[in-house]
This record gives C-alpha cells, structure tokens and sequence, in this order.
C-alpha cells in the first residue's frame, strides 16, 4: 500500500476534506432551532418532519443519476456545481424567518431543501469518484477520511448553529455557515486539480443497473442501507428514550454525538484495514455487522433483558455503534467498487461514478426509512422493543455477507490491465500482468496485484497477447479501431470525436 502522496493528491484530499466538512455543517446547523422558527409560523411536527425527511429522499432519487453521467458532465464540474448550489440554499434557508404566512413558509422551506439536497448529492457523488480516481491504491483510507471531516460537521453543525442562534437570531447561522462554505466553493474550483482523465470514453458504458445486478455490489448496497437505517433510528428515537434521566439540553448533545464521535475517530483505521493487501473488506463488514448488533442489544437494552436502562451501558453501546457505523460505512464502498472491476467493469471514472452514486442513494434511503420505521415501532412497541427490528436487520445481512464470503467472493482485484501494461519495449508479452487463476502456475511477482484476464498455456504468446489486448476490459488498447485521441479533463463536458489508430 502507498504511503507517499504527490502534491497533486495532497491537494485534492485536503481542498475536498474542507468542502466536505463545511458542507456537513450547512447541511446539520438547522437541528436545535428549526423546529421552533417552524412551529411560529403554524407549521405541524409532520411538515417540518418531512423538510427533514424529502432531504435525503431527494438523494436517493437523484444520486444514481449522477452517478450514471459523472463520466460525461466532468467531476469536477459536478462537485464545484454541487458545493455552490448547496451553500446558496443554506444562505437562502437563513431568510424564511422573513416569510409570512404558513402555506408560503412551507412551500418555500420544502422548495430550497429539495435544491439543497440536488447540490449535495452532486457534491458527495463527484467528491467519493474523484477521491477514487485520484487515490487508486488507497481508496477505502481516503474515503474513511473524508467520512471522518463530514462527521465532524455533522457533529459541529448544530453545536454552532445552536450558539449563533443565540446570539444573532435565525439569519445569523445560515449567514455565516453559507458563506463559509460558498468560500470554499471558490477555493475548490480554483485549486482542484484539472488533469486529464486517462481512461476513455464509451458512447455505451456501465449503467447503475448493470452494477447492481453484481452480487457482491447488491449486498455491499444492502449493508449501507442497513447501517444508515440504524443512524436514523437513534436520530429520531434517542431522545425520547433518554427523557427517562431528566438531562439537561447539553447533556443530551454530549449524548447524541458520542456515536458520530467514535465514527470520525474510527474511520481511517477501517479504512488502512480495507486497503491491506490481506484483508477482505466483506470481513470488516462482518465485523462491523456484529458492532451493531451489539450496540442495539445495550442501548435499550433488548427487552429480553431482565434489567433497566442504565445510563453507562447505553454510552457503552452507542460506542459500539459508532465502531459499527465505521467498519461498515467504509468497508462498504471499497467493497463495491472493488467487486464492480472485479466482475469486469471498466476501471474507469464511469465506474466510480456509478458506485459513488449507489453509495450516495442507497445511505439517503436508509436514512429516510429509519426515523419512519422508529416513529411507528415507538409508538406501537416503544423504544426497548423496536430495537429488535435493527438487531434482526443486521443478523440477517450478517449472515448473508458471511455465506456469500464463503460460497462466492472471488480475490480482491484492483485494476484492469491496459495494452501499455501487456507489450514490453521489444514487442514481447509482459506476463507478470497477466495472471490467471487456471492458467499461470508459475509464482505471482511480488509487485503485482492485477487480475482478470487469463492466458491458456496452449495458445501460442502471440495470439494470447492479442485477444489481452483487444479484451472488453482493456479500453485503451491499441488495437481497438475507435480510441478516441481526446482525454477528458475533471472539468469537462462531453466533447468526444473518433479517431482511428494505426498499428505499425
């Protein structure tokens, strides 16, 4: 695994970090006050519910779309679209205290939180795509970083949207928080790195269907969408459970960010776990399932313990979730994305897109079903009980990720084998990057990790290097008669032409 970053990389992960930290600011700052400035204009705890919730319905429902056409509007136009679009909504957010009337309050919240969450599924597709382009030998660490600052702004969001509400009123915090983060949208299109992509670009290429339709990908989505079903059980149940010990509102905010604490501090851990060269990450998600379970066990706990609620067992297990919601957030998408080349999707932007989009969607969805799932477990069953609808949830994909980690997953590979790789100077086939599962028997070079295209010993080397290099997974092969000459830049627009290549 490489440890030293060029300047480039240093650049992209520290501009990106920022922008992903101010954006889960804007995105949580709303929490403490919102619900008051919404109940002065008439608003019921069901319509200001659903400004919450349409916010990650949106996501879900628009994600996959950018993932599908990342490749062809640019990443980096998405991200700096995206990063824009979000700080201006919360700026916008900051002035319906100026609105009167309750159906033009309620329309106007619902219309600038929908634009709001368009900016931010732009913002989080591109960035986890470009995260992943840019870092290829260490995507599951980068990616648990820029999960560690986005927690962080989760966590800092209502904390400093709570104090500058106190001091300046309901514009204040918005005014600030956007500003800052429409700052950062300068910086990012100023410093995010414009170089070219190196892969090109198909007419027709990998949808998210084609991706889903993988089963390893399908179960790494069911994972997100089970773990983010737990976040926001506890986001809208917690509280409730917890009034039981009369805590001040401070105390309480103390509690609800220990999980989201141990989660930002965790991350990278899992992450450099992800990336060893001998560590599945669908054994990080197994691992990481069994967290879970046994936080939701403790934080009632399960009503089939004969005991009370006690105050140290429940921290207990909220650290356990945020061990949890680590292990299986990150472990996730480098199993995704791994699994996608693996199974033969092009190791290109398209791909990253695709499985940063999948990502995106499949976290909103579970975030938009958690708290409605709990609400109605809370009041039929209360708190106690629903526990045990999060703790079968996550035996059940436990249980399923260990059977396919045990029946069906294939090694961990990375990365295609382009031409450039196959041919040596001297025209000779260059086979310490062609090793196949059946055919080479000859030791594996150390520095090699590339898989997926096998050569048959009985083939003469010749035609074994032509059908390598006219393979569906080499997309810059030589002998392919429509490599277009143009490369892409982050910042582009499809503006593709064919050109022919002629082999002498």
């Amino acid at each position: 695994m490489r440890l030293k970053f060029t300047r480039r990389q240093w650049s992209t992960l520290v501009v990106i970090s920022i922008a992903d930290f101010c954006n889960a600011i804007c995105v949580a700052l709303q929490a403490p006050f919102f619900p008051q400035e919404a109940e002065k204009k008439g608003c019921t705890a069901t319509e200001y519910g659903l400004v919450f919730g349409v916010f990650e319905l949106v996501v879900f429902i628009i994600s996959p779309l950018y993932g599908a056409h990342l490749n062809r509007l640019g990443p980096k136009l998405v991200f700096n679209a995206g990063i824009l679009t979000t700080s201006t909504c919360a700026i916008l957010f900051g002035l319906l205290d100026k609105v009167d009337g309750h159906i033009p309050f309620v329309t106007l919240a619902f219309t600038i939180r929908i634009i709001e969450a368009l900016g931010n599924a732009a913002f989080l597709t591109a960035s986890f795509a470009i995260i992943a382009k840019e870092f290829p030998d260490n995507v599951a660490t980068m990616f648990a970083s820029l999960e560690t600052f986005f927690g962080l702004g989760l966590i800092a969001g209502p904390m400093i949207g709570g104090a500058l509400y106190s001091v300046g009123g309901y514009s204040l915090p918005f005014a600030v928080l956007g500003a800052a983060l429409l700052c950062t949208a300068v910086l990012c299109y100023i410093t995010l790195p414009k170089a070219a992509d190196d892969e090109d670009i198909k007419p027709t290429g990998p949808t998210m269907m084609s991706v889903l339709r993988i089963p390893g990908v399908l179960l790494a989505a069911i994972t997100i969408i089970s773990t983010s079903l737990s976040i926001g059980f506890l986001q809208a149940t917690l509280e409730p459970h917890m009034r039981q010990f009369s805590f001040s509102p401070v105390v309480l905010g103390v509690i609800f960010i220990i999980n989201g604490g141990i989660y930002a501090l965790s991350a990278p851990g899992w992450g450099w776990l992800c990336d060893h060269p001998a560590v599945k990450p669908k054994y990080i998600t197994s691992i990481g399932h069994m967290f879970v379970i046994g936080a939701f066990l403790l934080i009632g706990p399960a009503p089939f313990f004969d005991m009370p609620t006690v105050l140290w067992v429940t921290i207990l297990g909220l650290i356990l979730h945020g061990l949890g919601m680590g292990s299986l957030l990150v472990s996730s998408f480098s199993d995704a994305l791994s699994t996608a080349i693996s199974s033969g999707l092009p190791n290109s932007i398209e791909t990253y897109g695709l499985v940063s989009g999948m990502w995106t969607s499949t976290f909103a969805l579970g975030a938009f079903i958690g708290p409605t799932v709990s609400g109605l477990l809370f009041d039929s069953i209360g708190f106690r009980s629903s526990t045990t609808f999060i703790v079968i949830l996550h035996i059940c994909v436990m249980f399923v990720v260990l059977i396919f980690l045990w029946t069906c997953d294939r090694p961990k590979m990375e990365v295609s084998v382009s031409a450039g790789d196959l041919l040596q100077l001297d025209g000779t086939l260059d086979e310490s990057v062609l090793i196949g599962e059946k055919f080479i028997p000859t030791a594996r070079p150390k520095s090699s990790r590339r898989y997926g295209i096998s050569v048959e010993q009985s083939r003469p080397p010749a035609m074994n290097s032509l059908i390598a290099c006219s393979s569906y997974k080499n997309r810059r092969s030589p002998w392919s008669q429509r490599t277009p000459r143009y490369r892409p830049s982050y910042g582009s627009l499809d503006t593709r032409f064919r050109g022919s290549v002629s082999i002498t």
